[in-house]
């Protein structure tokens, strides 16, 4: 378990940003000591240098006694105790300062040096770090003016431990907080997993739960139930089409093995052996219209034909199609009626939609009685074409609409008609290929379908 959390990418980002952070503030905390000793020091050379003018001044001005006179002030109990001053003869003998002895190192070549040294009146003898200058006066006289850099020792500290303060309780805090986002990642992805456990193992009801929060588990939880509704859809589908395709192919095969069983079993003709033969033929050719309707159906649904799209007047198209079944039509005592523009180009698959509007017309035809009417009209919605087949026959209820665009639906109704219940599933299938709109309305009396096409 702790090493799945360590693993988690929850917990791995928690400790990147936590890197960053740290690195992040080291950075700042560098950059502000640095300013700050920089500032100081500048301050600090500022300062000794216009103290060792002054005084020189003094010195030549008023002489060595007026000189001894002001660094006794300064370095006694009433100056600044981080001043430091040494006066020396020119045997280097102390005259007067807070120093005990000259500095040993020799200065730098701008007389500035930087010595421990001890403290004249330091209790502690503990040596300072001194940073100072240099300066040679007339008559072989010597002058040190430095600082003691105890507080920019002291501003050093107090950094780090500022550093150690603030950078300890953010890795801890840093490290708790990665441990809690790792777990919570850690209890959704189990609960991802334990779903699809479920349903490898045969469940395919289970569904990744949901905590309602919004957040990209929710949404990516989703996205998942909603993948596996359209799997358990297209199983129930699959299963469905398997029980409808065998319920339909097992009347036309049983009565074509009859046929031919009745035609060995007796001593027949070469008349009937041709009429066994016909009505064989005509069930294996139902069979394969339905195999057809089935291959058309599947390769619309899974988008196989989209390399085949191009340019296509949908008005010369249907015109076609309806001189070819307008003679079907009159021959049933039906009228059929079209109204087209002279040219409505779309982009489209030809054959499938041929096809799609074939399996309209047959319809029409097929439910429409004698003495009926079919109006066939393709117009604009805008800058939509629009097909529509209205028919005055017995139409369909509306709670049905949506079933009869499912593979072997048929109503009881036309249960009688010749037909494998797939016409109005391709048409929906080729209108979904399209990226078109199938509906169906009533045409008072009759139907009403409606195939509108994007804009091209």
């Amino acid at each position: 378990m702790q090493t799945k959390l360590f693993r988690t990418s929850g917990f791995q980002i928690a400790l990147l940003y936590l890197g960053l952070l740290s690195v992040t503030l080291l950075a700042l905390v560098a950059f502000i000591y640095w300013s700050t000793a920089n500032l100081i020091d500048r301050q600090m050379r500022d300062t000794i240098g216009a103290e060792i003018r002054g005084l020189a001044e003094q010195y030549r001005q008023e002489g060595l006694p007026r000189l001894v006179e002001l660094i006794n002030a300064r370095s006694g109990p009433t100056g600044d105790p981080q001043n430091v001053y040494l006066l020396v003869n020119p045997m280097f003998a102390p005259l007067v300062g807070n120093l005990t002895s000259w500095p040993e190192d020799p200065p730098g070549a701008d007389g500035w040096l930087e010595v421990r040294l001890v403290r004249g009146g330091s209790d502690s003898g503990r040596r300072h770090l001194v940073r100072g200058r240099v300066f040679d006066l007339t008559r072989g006289y010597h002058l040190f003016v430095g600082r003691d850099t105890v507080a920019q020792s002291d501003f050093q500290t107090i950094m780090v431990n500022a550093v150690a303060w603030a950078l300890v309780p953010t890795l801890v805090l840093g490290l708790l907080g990665g441990l809690l986002i790792g777990r919570y990642s850690l209890r959704r992805i189990d609960a991802v997993s334990a779903t699809g456990e479920d349903i490898v193992n045969g469940d395919l009801s289970r569904r990744v739960p949901l905590t309602g929060s919004g957040d990209e588990f929710d949404r990516l939880a989703q996205t998942i139930n909603k993948m596996l509704d359209q799997i358990d859809m297209l199983m129930t589908g699959m299963r469905t089409v398997t029980d409808s395709l065998a319920h339909d192919l097992r009347s036309p095969l049983t009565r074509a093995k009859s046929g031919i069983e009745l035609a060995l079993r007796k001593d027949t003709d070469v008349h009937t052996y041709t009429q066994v033969l016909e009505q064989t033929n005509a069930e294996i050719d139902t069979i394969l219209r339905t195999f057809e309707a089935l291959i058309s159906i599947t390769h619309a649904e899974v988008g196989m034909n989209r390399l085949a799209f191009g340019p296509l007047d949908v008005a010369a198209l249907v015109s076609d199609l309806v001189e070819v079944y307008q003679p079907m039509a009159e021959g049933a005592g039906i009228t059929m009626t079209s109204e087209r523009p002279m040219e409505m180009m779309i982009n489209g698959h030809r054959q499938l939609l041929a096809q799609a509007t074939a399996n309209l017309l047959e319809n029409a035809i097929k439910f429409t009685p004698a003495g009926g009417r079919i109006e066939v009209s393709l117009t604009h919605d805008g800058g939509a074409p629009v097909l529509a087949v209205c028919d005055s026959g017995p139409g369909i209820p509306p709670d049905d609409r949506e079933r009869v665009l499912q593979r072997f639906v048929r109503l009881d109704d036309s249960r009688g008609a010749p037909g494998s219940g797939l016409g109005l599933s391709l048409v929906a299938a080729v209108a979904r290929l399209h990226g078109g709109r199938l509906m169906l309305a009533d045409n008072k009396p009759g139907l009403s379908v409606t195939l509108t096409f994007p804009e091209r």
